[in-house]
């Protein structure tokens, strides 16, 4: 039976054993939310955008860092009907504008000052645009999250019967966001999603299996850091609350260490790279501990490493490992963890294996934002190193052969119930990747084994083909440089080359310690011209 998240959302609610809702750590403090305060502040600013003129179908903007209010406008933008225009904490002011205009939004939301300057220079270009500020107010056509709220509750006492009518009237299929995906030319193009599209894969997760579950894990608290304008996390965020677990929010990934030891969660959302850094953080301690313990630490840290995912931990050698070591390295994610959820990327082989190593459950799922997002998930039950899963109950997968592909690699194309409807007013562009009878084109390459488990290559525009005519896949080669501690970030090219090379942003703090390390003192200066780091990095 289909249903819209509204309804899946309210189905979570009794299942929550903790009593609050949402969190946000604000000036060094976690806010909490209760879950009935929730609740009427959604009724409030949905009735308050009411009365701003807000009806089914109408599009408003949302502009802001993850944080209780971005769920609570959501929500309340989903309960009338109208359709939610998320917008990236980092968009460029142009694209801001861009946006709005295109997805015809009759009110823009904005959590900050700091982040309302971008949109700023552009706010006089759309002056019928009602402008919300959720901390304040920044612009004088603007009233505060807290007036609209003021005047929604006194138009739920005085007209009882529009909001239940209102959200009584949503229908699954109807329009429920429409995300701008940025591409590598142009403008971005908005992806039209409906209530159902959503609902669908959450509820397919979850029936597939996941690290938690609310009978073993009620009561424990997820972690969000990844922007909530962007599908992942916010079908994750469903997925939360409608299993009962109160979700917090991180403004700020810099504070993470220290929020995520606060919080203790049992699960968060990632993208490799924050596990990238952890890895390479502690694999530059280790190196640099003196002594017996640096021995010891080398020791377990190499046994992490080299651990085979999904085969049993026995004998002496890893119990001494877990209790001497590993523990210390699992205290750092807050003692709690059940696993995490990586996506958005590949996660290397490497880290999965270490994260396992240290007895963190740790996979990846694979999917877009035209896919509402997920196609494929990890099996908890049975791991695989590489894999981005298997593929989700409800949704079709196969390979089309592609120039440059391997024998078993081809073009992943899909079709399922979590299908975009489409690009907004781009019908081109989505005959392009759409095909008449559903299937969508992700442009992604991979392959399946023999278990059906999905292994992503590459993304088919970013083949390389070299003058020897030789195909080459960038991504699986990149993974592998930024695992070298002192490697920030690497681009491999070589498109009609002989060969390829490599283009390197270094990490110069890990830089400067393998060169203390050998015995020499540099500053940030001077190490770009040492021979030493020459013939280090060589």
């Amino acid at each position: 039976m289909q249903k819209t998240l509204l309804q899946l959302v309210e189905e979570g609610y009794p299942l929550n054993k903790t009593g609050v809702c949402m969190a946000v750590k604000r000036d060094g403090q976690w806010v909490e939310t209760p879950i009935e305060d929730f609740r009427k502040k959604v009724a409030r600013f949905a009735m308050g955008l009411y009365g701003l003129g807000i009806r089914k179908g109408d599009r408003v903007g949302l502009h802001s860092e993850n944080c209780t209010e971005w769920i609570l406008c959501d929500l309340a933008i989903l309960s009338l009907g109208a359709v939610t225009v998320p917008i990236y904490a980092t968009q460029p002011g142009e694209q801001i504008r861009y946006i709005l205009e295109d997805s015809e939004a009759k009110v823009h939301i904005t959590s900050s000052q700091k982040l309302f300057q971008a949109f700023a220079p552009y706010v006089d270009e759309l002056p019928n645009l009602q402008l919300v500020g959720i901390l304040g107010q920044f612009h004088d056509r603007m009233k505060t999250l807290d007036e609209v709220m003021t005047d929604g509750k006194a138009l739920l006492n005085s007209e009882e019967a529009i909001y239940p009518a209102m959200v009584a009237a949503v229908e699954p299929e109807d329009l429920a966001t429409l995300i701008y995906t940025s591409g590598t030319t142009g403008m971005p193009k908005g992806v039209m999603l409906t209530h159902w599209n959503i609902v669908s894969n959450v509820i397919a997760v979850k029936e597939h299996g996941f690290f938690i579950n609310t009978e073993e894990h009620g009561g424990g608290k997820l972690l969000s850091y990844l922007p909530l304008s962007h599908i992942f996390e916010r079908c994750m965020t469903f997925l939360a609350i409608s299993s009962g677990f109160p979700m917090y929010f991180i403004p700020n990934i810099d504070t993470f260490t220290t929020d995520i030891q606060e919080v203790k969660p049992v699960h968060f959302t990632t993208v490799p790279r924050l596990l990238e850094k952890v890895y390479t953080g502690i694999q530059t301690k280790v190196e640099a501990a003196p002594g017996a313990k640096g021995k010891l630490a080398r020791w377990a840290f190499n046994k992490a490493n080299s651990y085979e995912v999904g085969t049993p931990k026995t004998g002496l050698g890893w119990k001494l490992a877990d209790k001497l070591v590993l523990s210390k390295f699992r205290d750092l994610f807050g003692g709690n963890l059940v696993g995490i959820t990586s996506g958005g990327a590949a996660l290397p082989s490497k880290i999965m294996s270490f994260m396992n190593g240290i007895g963190i459950p740790t996979a990846q799922g694979y999917g877009l934002t035209e896919t509402s997002p997920v196609l494929t998930i990890y099996n908890k039950d049975r791991l695989v190193a590489g894999s981005a899963g298997v593929v989700l109950k409800g949704v079709e997968l196969k390979l089309i052969p592609v120039e440059g592909g391997s024998g078993d690699e081809g073009e992943i194309v899909v079709r399922g119930p979590n299908i975009m409807k489409g690009y907004y007013k781009k019908p081109k562009e989505t005959a392009e990747v759409l095909s008449e009878d559903g299937w969508f084109y992700t442009g992604d390459i991979g392959r399946l084994d023999q278990t059906g488990n999905l292994f992503i290559t590459d993304r088919k525009k970013e083949l390389l083909k070299l003058s020897t005519g030789k195909y080459i896949a960038p991504a699986p080669i990149e993974n592998e440089l930024v695992l070298t501690p002192e490697i920030e970030q690497a681009i491999v090219i070589g498109n009609g080359q002989k060969f390829c090379s490599a283009l390197l942003v270094l990490n110069v703090p890990a830089l400067l310690h393998e060169i203390k390390e050998a015995g020499h003192s540099l500053t940030e200066d001077q190490v770009w011209d040492h021979p030493e780091v020459r013939a280090h990095l060589m």
